[in-house]
């Protein structure tokens, strides 16, 4: 293998590390953080409601017991919640080891043994260390935290990341369309509802 084929492979697996510990954060962050969202906002809807009588009608309260049920199946992963910080954690360590070996390989004047063995050995731990049973929106999640909190210009050295294929999620984008179109087509009944929720 050259320098060049070695540099890209080690970007390719880069990316798929990181992501990898970014979709296990946000699966963490998820499971840590949605109940209580959940619930505060539960709540004061239930207070808002006390003193607001349009907002008792059964939209509400079917969105309510939605929330419930989403509260539900985040219960389900709230055992292993810490398993899937330890995870990610252990993911960033792998990631921060394939930057210094790109470093590495770029410095050299040529590919030798030890780099060739020391990405074989963090291809096994990716695939030790990775859980594929994450939460529900994670996916969208771990996209925002690799592509905007976590730098990653080195990998753009060999990667170009275009916005809409690799930045913003398929899924995400389908979803924000089929939302666009909707309100397009219920605009009126939108309007006239918030026109008698405000009255």
């Amino acid at each position: 293998m050259n320098k060049d084929d070695l540099l890209k492979h080690i970007t390719e697996t880069a990316y798929n590390v990181g992501f990898g510990a970014k979709k296990h954060f946000a699966t963490y962050d998820i499971v840590a953080k949605a109940p209580g969202l959940i619930s505060f906002f539960s709540l004061a809807f239930g207070i808002y409601a006390l003193i607001i009588d349009s907002l008792g009608i059964k939209f509400f309260s079917a969105t309510l017991i939605i929330l419930g049920v989403i509260g539900l199946y985040i219960s389900f992963y709230d055992s292993k919640k810490f398993e899937y910080a330890e995870k990610g954690q252990q993911l960033t360590d792998l990631f921060n080891d394939l930057k210094r070996l790109y470093g590495a390989v770029k410095a050299a004047p040529e590919v030798t043994e030890e780099h060739l063995n020391k990405l074989e050995v963090i291809e096994q731990a990716y695939t030790k260390v990775s859980s594929f049973q994450q939460i529900m929106f994670s996916n969208w999640y771990a996209h925002y935290k690799f592509f905007w909190e976590q730098q990653i210009g080195w990998l753009e050295e060999q990667k170009t990341f275009c916005f809409l294929r690799d930045k913003l999620p398929l899924s995400l984008s389908l979803f924000l369309i089929t939302l666009l179109v909707l309100a397009v087509a219920w605009s009126q009944d939108l309007i006239q509802y918030v026109c008698i929720i405000s009255t």
